[in-house]
């Protein structure tokens, strides 16, 4: 392993970042519920525990004792809120930690508790998650609790100028986060209580489809009035990325089908044919609004998803026909990694985003960055998404982005492939330039 350039490494620290991607909660909610250790556990550790053994019902039973983090909405829109269960009978504090913390042991090695780890010393002053700091730890979350706490860690602490959210809401904190819409729920549609749930949120009656496509194109003005930047689709989550070129017949066909009747609605098979034809039409609804479209691919957070209905290159035949479209291709496309890559240096329209990568696996994730380097142009590379529920694990998220990029950049060096001023304009890209030309933000320029 080389060293670290000491110029590069201060770059890199100083850069002000933009941030593509967030699940970041309301302040206001992450007020209720950061009451313990088990606030960081709602995301991503949970997945390494369930891996290592502990059940899905004690894990629900161990984070958020007061509160639980739930999917709720349309069918197939994650849409993430915190609700009270005063009713629930909770373990003490003690008991959580007690049934948590084998499996804790055995998730130590992972990238996700590296972040952990990362973010209870630098953030919380705590130098380790064990038995005799777990109260320590907790005391410290629930003192955090306060108006400024965002601010102080986005700003200050990570250092980043904005942060692009994916919680399904407008109502953000202006100067710390704008907001990716999900149009999700119109691709997904596939009962009449799914339409009647679309048309409460546009305000126009659904008869046909091609009220459908004009209730989406409607709800997306509205949120771009709203200051959205980006249209976001996690769909991998819940089926393959294939979006086949459809006749107009065969879409409608499977809408009157699903608006004629009440029930359980279609099947995901029957139905799909309407989704894939909604999906090429917010498609082109992004493109003539002006929006880059993101799309998750690869590792679907969470245990026991379909990994192959994620593969990034189903996408092909959408980046084929839709040219004007801005496509940001999210999370390096793990394990497809090398495919992921070669779309975005095949396709004028693809942009190579690792938002994830680097608390998957740090070493991936250098892999990755070099590989692009060598064959992606440098307006196209973005390497650094939080990817989190919490503001605190974005800023883990955040230094091992930048431990990434100093670290692969200074390889590059050593190797001969890159000079230092170039890797200075790279690391710039990467971090900050190329997502702020992309989503069209109007970020000041600022050095820490």
């Amino acid at each position: 392993m080389g060293h670290i350039n000491e110029r590069i490494k201060a770059e890199v620290e100083s850069i002000s970042l933009v941030d593509t991607h967030e699940h970041i909660m309301l302040e206001a909610e992450r007020n209720e519920c950061a009451v313990d250790f088990s606030y960081l556990f709602a995301h991503y550790n949970s997945s390494d525990l369930i891996s290592a053994g502990l059940s899905p019902r004690m894990m629900e039973a161990i984070r958020f004792p007061m509160h639980r983090v739930r999917v709720e909405g349309y069918k197939h829109r994650k849409v993430r809120r915190i609700i009270p269960e005063p009713e629930k009978d909770n373990m003490s504090l003690d008991e959580r930690w007690q049934a948590m913390e084998p499996f804790w042991e055995m998730i130590r090695n992972t990238a996700y508790a590296k972040q952990t780890l990362i973010t209870i010393r630098d953030v919380f002053g705590v130098d380790d998650l064990n038995r005799n700091t777990y109260r320590q730890l907790s005391e410290a979350i629930a003192k955090s609790r306060g108006p400024d706490w965002y601010r102080h860690v986005m700003k200050e602490k990570a250092n980043i100028a904005v942060s692009i959210v994916d919680w399904q809401s407008t109502d953000l904190q202006p100067d710390l986060f704008v907001p990716a819409m999900r149009l999700d729920h119109f691709i997904s549609a596939q009962s009449r209580a799914d339409l009647v749930a679309l048309e409460g949120e546009s305000g126009m009656a659904i008869h046909s489809l091609d009220d459908l496509a004009k209730a989406m194109r409607a709800t997306l003005e509205g949120y771009i009035s709203r200051g959205a930047v980006a249209v976001k689709s996690g769909l991998a989550y819940n089926r393959i990325l294939k979006y086949d070129k459809v006749s107009r017949y065969e879409a409608e066909v499977a809408f009157n089908r699903i608006a004629g009747h009440l029930g359980e609605g279609l099947a995901w098979l029957e139905a799909k044919p309407l989704q894939d034809y909604m999906m090429h039409q917010v498609i082109r609804a992004a493109i003539d609004t002006g929006l880059p479209v993101q799309v998750h691919t690869g590792l679907q957070e969470g245990n026991e998803n379909i990994i192959t209905n994620a593969n990034p290159t189903h996408l092909v035949n959408l980046f084929i026909e839709y040219k004007e479209a801005r496509f940001d291709l999210f999370h390096g496309g793990y394990p497809y990694v090398h495919e992921w890559a070669t779309l975005a240096k095949n396709f004028s329209n693809v942009t190579a985003d690792i938002t994830w990568l680097p608390i998957i696996s740090p070493g991936i994730a250098r892999q990755l960055l070099h590989e692009l380097i060598e064959t992606v142009p440098g307006n196209k590379i973005m390497a650094f998404g939080g990817d989190s529920m919490t503001v605190e694990m974005a800023y883990g998220h955040s230094v091992m982005t930048r431990q990434v990029v100093a670290r692969v950049l200074s390889e590059k060096i050593d190797e001969g492939y890159l000079g230092e001023d170039e890797a200075v304009v790279l690391a710039r890209r990467m971090l900050r330039d190329n997502p702020a030309s992309l989503y069209k933000l109007d970020i000041a320029e600022k050095r820490a």
